[in-house]
């Protein structure tokens, strides 16, 4: 049995609010692999020459295999494009009559790219036709952010936001070096001139923005070249392709296409396509139907890569495979708390309800020795504290640590703590 008392709104219960600060790190391995980056195939092509291709609009990255129960998301994986940029005027063939951009027929998922860039635009800045820029509030075209990869953390991991001058990621800006006569994986080769890009400095420049607090992500080792954007309260970071990669590097390999078995000295398969003949240091001049030999990263991978082959490219090869951290942070979570102050004045619960208090047959106070009744004061233990609502109905429960003496002698606060 317990003893009530009623708390004073005004005087015995407080709110205040804390945060927690968290440190995340993501593993080049979990973002290289492709047993831990899971896409989802909403895009098909029509059948032309035997051959369809589908692709993501996105991949999620995940903490392990994504098959797994215990796989954790960690982060979407995108790529979009400005509908106003070069990479898009360059490729368009005009307007249908329902309004739909047209593009030519080596493009893939041009549209699609479009409404990726479109949708985060709505979502963080409100307006679906903006532009992202770097730094923010340039008006400077060179500053344009048209070749946009977006990273949008999972709130598992972001929090209620990301705390600023804390983001830092490592990326190639220089893709693999690859070997005469390699015609079959874009995805293949060692890396070289890794950066890392973080969003140092932020705390002194407080931009707040359509999608809530944003900040500029630097290169770390030229913090006068800003790279994107980093939205930390939406945990989504936009980088400007054009200044993260080497876009004029020639690559070199085969991607998916609508195309028919080619044949020949390369034997490229149906359903594929090549991007460059020979090393991407020093081409070959050799011509081969629905291959591109001075194929670069912008425009042509861009703009000739499905949508999956561009994040593929950039998850196994920008973020290298291998144990070291490839993106970390700090994450804040955000912690209300309501304190309630439950107080025992010294006349208080010092006298237990529950029935084993007293000796039923000598109707005497247990605690109490035999012959000291008019000398030795009762006293209880404190043990549970229950906080009920106006309707006598428990809501809350706390246990103390340990039993606490309560006697005549002794005024007592329990501070009982509610987190949400």
């Amino acid at each position: 049995m317990s003893t009530y008392k009623e708390i004073s709104p005004s005087r015995d219960i407080k709110v205040r609010r804390s945060y927690l600060n968290q440190l995340i790190d993501f593993v080049e391995e979990d973002i290289s692999g492709s047993n831990s980056r899971k896409k989802y195939e909403v895009f098909t092509t029509g059948t032309i020459a035997g051959s369809s291709l589908t692709s993501s609009l996105f991949q999620t990255v995940y903490d392990q295999d994504y098959t797994l129960q215990t796989a954790n998301p960690m982060f979407d994986l995108t790529v979009g494009l400005f509908s106003g940029s070069t990479v898009v005027s360059g490729a368009n063939t005009g307007i249908d009559t329902s309004g739909k951009l047209l593009f030519m027929s080596e493009s893939v998922m041009m549209r699609e790219k479009i409404a990726n860039y479109r949708q985060f635009a709505q979502l963080l800045k409100g307006d679906a036709d903006a532009r992202f820029v770097a730094p923010l509030n340039s008006t400077d075209a060179s500053d344009n952010i048209d070749n946009a990869m977006f990273i949008g953390i999972k709130r598992l991991f972001s929090r209620d936001k990301i705390k600023r001058s804390t983001f830092a990621m490592k990326f190639y800006m220089s893709a693999a070096q690859v070997g005469p006569g390699n015609y079959g994986n874009l995805h293949r080769g060692e890396p070289m001139g890794a950066a890392i890009f973080t969003d140092a400095g932020a705390s002194a420049n407080m931009l707040v923005e359509f999608g809530g607090e944003v900040g500029n992500i630097v290169n770390a080792s030229d913090t006068s070249t800003t790279v994107g954007a980093l939205y930390y309260q939406q945990g989504i970071a936009v980088f400007d392709m054009s200044k993260i990669m080497s876009g004029t590097q020639l690559v070199s390999g085969t991607i998916d296409a609508c195309t028919k078995y080619a044949g020949g000295l390369h034997n490229i398969p149906k359903g594929k396509v090549s991007l460059g003949i020979g090393n991407t240091k020093g081409l070959t001049t050799q011509a081969m139907p629905g291959t591109n030999s001075a194929a670069k990263f912008i425009p042509d991978l861009l703009v000739s890569a499905s949508i999956d082959d561009i994040v593929d490219h950039l998850a196994s090869v920008r973020f290298m495979s291998g144990n070291l951290t490839a993106m970390t942070f700090q994450a804040i979570t955000n912690i209300n708390s309501t304190l309630v102050f439950c107080r025992a004045t010294a006349d208080e619960f010092n006298y237990s309800s529950n029935p084993t208090y007293v000796d039923r047959v000598t109707n005497k106070i247990k605690v109490i020795e035999t012959g000291q009744e008019d000398t030795q004061m009762p006293f209880s233990y404190i043990t549970t504290v229950g906080l009920y609502d106006e309707n006598d109905n428990l809501i809350a429960v706390a246990k103390t640590s340990r039993p606490i003496e309560k006697n005549s002698e002794k005024d007592i606060t329990i501070r009982v703590r509610l987190d949400f």
